[in-house]
């Protein structure tokens, strides 16, 4: 009996072997960005990292593979924001309604070799989330937390703002194939890029079937007294309060003094 069960294990395990050896994957991929830490000084005025890489091929990859396709998906801090709506009222413009939007990327990117529509289905496009309007952006909708159409105002009001301050974008021809396995990329920062970790998934598709993915990251870190004053308020709020509360008192006696009529 005890022969049989150690047989059918084996049997088992030989069995689950060759599936994974059937699923292995036939490429990989190769990545890495031109700069892992980028350091914000007060004179910062943004810049372009470089985000190079390669497909690597094994004996499995047939020899009449297709051309490949690149989304490069890139992911900043997570933070709240709120997205309001405003009417003129008595010739005023006031809130009437907002709309909360729960940790999403500060920073959000999408650059592809062509467009998002020609690389894969509707469906594949929301599964692996591929362009800006397919990303989830969880909002809290009255006491409910969820994403929306994309064509909600709320959502396109909230992704138009954060492109116009080049803090979201897509590009669809900004990946850039040097031979049918090497590529590049830019991944443009702008002046007020938000400080902490941005990560970079990259993923290739044939065919329009994801046949692999990669993972890279980078951080924006402050340097100098911008750090220092940055540090102080997160970690001593209240002494950090105080002082920035008897700063303002002392700049306004001296104001009224240099600037007292005699």
């Amino acid at each position: 009996m005890k022969r049989q069960v150690s047989i059918a294990i084996m049997a088992a395990l030989a069995f689950g072997a060759s599936l994974a050896a059937g699923n292995a994957q036939a490429e990989r991929l190769i990545v890495s960005v031109s700069n892992h830490r980028v350091t914000v000084t007060p004179n910062y005025v943004g810049e372009e990292l470089v985000l190079f890489g390669s497909v690597e091929r094994d004996e499995k990859t047939p020899s009449n593979m297709p051309n490949y396709d690149l989304v490069v998906t890139i992911k900043g801090p997570g933070a709240d924001m709120v997205t309001r709506r405003k009417e003129r009222k008595f010739g005023i413009w006031v809130n009437v309604d907002s709309r909360q939007f729960l940790k999403v990327p500060a920073y959000l990117a999408v650059f592809a070799n062509r467009p998002i529509e020609e690389i894969a289905s509707a469906d594949t496009q929301r599964r692996l989330q591929l362009g800006l309007k397919n990303i989830i952006l969880t909002q809290r909708v009255g006491t409910d937390y969820a994403d929306v159409v994309s064509t909600d105002l709320f959502r396109s009001a909230f992704v138009r703002l954060r492109m116009e301050h080049s803090l979201y974008r897509e590009a669809t021809n900004a990946v850039t194939f040097l031979t049918p396995t090497l590529f590049r990329t830019g991944i443009p920062l702008p002046a007020e890029v938000p400080i902490g970790s941005y990560d970079v998934e990259i993923e290739l598709i044939a065919n329009g079937v994801l046949v692999t993915k990669a993972e890279t990251a980078f951080e924006i870190v402050k340097v100098g007294f911008e750090q220092f004053v940055a540090t102080n308020a997160q970690q001593n709020g209240l002494v950090y309060g105080l002082v920035t509360a008897m700063m303002a008192l002392i700049t306004g006696w001296l104001a009224s003094v240099i600037f007292r009529r005699d």
